[in-house]
């Protein structure tokens, strides 16, 4: 399964505020044995929203989309989803509840807007906040959290080891080795032939520049399938006399 993290906020295109989540986001999929498949930092721009998260729906991934949740006008992630998904947000029953006593612990009064903080999309579940108590929202393998690292990291981990505990027994490996003395041209038809025998592993070319310059040629991908590989890779560099030093 592909795993993608959405950032949304003008302030981190803008650079008002610096993102935290993406090297969070792979900490915590490492630590499971999982990584990261893409990221897309986007605006707060309903057109471009509503388009992301179509792309995303429409796909198997499984999605982090951190920001625009709160109450503001700007906050337009749970709207926008809706749109994606052809449907309308509601009042989460569960979430008012959280959302009432978060205010009564918090001598908060609760106004429409506040209660802005728990409509999602129709079909929402809810993701446990322990910072304050107030919810997240999860829908079709797509799980929204606060911009907040504070909330949104323990958040995340809760979504991961609760409903994903077993994602990660496929556990994903890497494995490279250096090239000296050969052009990236030369290496094009060994990654090729590597992709088409392997289909779920990636390759990777890393030219290194400087004193020594020289070539980091690896594959990527489920451990098993990356074995046997990099074990092929070897073999066929050897074949075409392309000489190569383990990493």
């Amino acid at each position: 399964m592909d795993i993608g993290l959405i950032i949304v906020g003008d302030e981190i295109l803008s650079g008002r505020r610096t993102d935290k989540h993406l090297g969070k986001v792979i900490e915590l999929l490492n630590a499971r044995d999982m990584c990261l498949s893409w990221v897309r930092i986007l605006g707060d721009s309903p057109a471009d929203l509503v388009a992301c998260y179509r792309d995303s729906f429409a796909s198997d991934a499984l999605v982090f989309s951190t920001g625009g949740i709160g109450a503001t006008p700007d906050d337009l992630t749970r709207t926008a989803v809706a749109t994606a998904l052809n449907s309308h947000t509601e009042r989460h029953p569960e979430g008012a509840v959280l959302l009432e006593e978060f205010a009564q612990k918090n001598n908060r009064e609760l106004t429409p807007e506040r209660y802005r903080l728990i409509e999602f999309p129709a079909g929402s579940e809810l993701i446990p906040n322990p910072y304050n108590g107030i919810p997240g929202f999860k829908i079709d393998h797509h799980h929204f959290v606060p911009g907040f690292p504070e909330m949104a990291w323990p958040m995340m981990e809760w979504v991961l080891d609760t409903h994903y505990p077993t994602l990660g027994n496929d556990k994903q490996c890497e494995h490279s080795l250096f090239i000296q003395g050969a052009s990236e041209s030369r290496i094009i038809p060994v990654m090729e032939s590597i992709q088409i025998s392997f289909m779920d592993v990636k390759t990777f070319s890393l030219p290194i520049l400087g004193d020594n310059p020289r070539i980091e040629l690896g594959v990527k991908g489920p451990q098993l399938q990356a074995k046997y590989a990099f074990d092929e890779m070897k073999k066929i560099l050897s074949a075409e006399k392309i000489e190569w030093l383990r990493n």
